[in-house]
């Protein structure tokens, strides 16, 4: 019941950092639209008109950028990847798997029909992770994640972002080296 309630918690939290983000970005676009609205239809001061636009496009390409950015550009980290790593709460190492020479190695739980490389039967939120959840698939050097559960999403958290994202199911994904998959708030640390 802990482990529910510590989940649903989670979730609301991510969810009210993204509706607060989604606030912000919209009084920015609503000053932005003010601004250009007093600028160029009510002031007559040329040159307020002249930096005043200048300064808006510095502003708005600067946001843009950061905010659209593609995520190709933080694929540059280490892609060397020797293990996986579960982690606790506390960020405590569980259990390592390293993984030699694999091209391929599917998570989920074992049971009497389906036997997974990663097991995650005994960690806090086995209840919710399905016996085939997800799967990394090595092509030449760089891995890939790809969420294979119908019911519950498979999350990534970049090594240089703050915020994690769902995998789209059946579209891999490459993961790199300080990512973190988030399977049903278990944490596994790819190192």
């Amino acid at each position: 019941m802990n482990s529910s309630l510590n989940r649903n918690i989670s979730i609301l939290k991510d969810e009210k950092y993204q509706v607060w983000i989604t606030i912000i970005d919209a009084f920015i676009i609503m000053v932005g639209i003010f601004t250009l609205i007093y600028v160029y239809g009510l002031n007559t001061n040329f040159n307020l008109k002249i930096i005043m636009g200048i300064l808006l496009v510095m502003i708005l390409v600067g946001f843009v950028i950061k905010k659209y950015e593609s995520e190709e550009r933080w694929e540059v980290a280490d892609t060397v990847i020797s293990k996986f790593v579960l982690i606790d709460e506390s960020g405590e190492v569980v259990k390592e798997w390293p993984i030699k020479e694999e091209t391929s190695l599917l998570i989920g739980k074992n049971s009497g029909h389906v036997e997974v490389d990663i097991d995650l039967s005994n960690t806090e939120y086995a209840s919710l992770i399905n016996y085939e959840h997800a799967v990394l698939n090595r092509v030449t050097d760089k891995w890939y994640i790809e969420d294979i559960d119908e019911i519950h999403s498979v999350g990534i958290k970049k090594a240089n972002r703050h915020t994690k994202s769902k995998l789209t199911q059946r579209r891999p994904l490459q993961i790199n080296a300080g990512d973190t998959i988030y399977i049903a708030n278990t944490r596994i640390v790819v190192k």
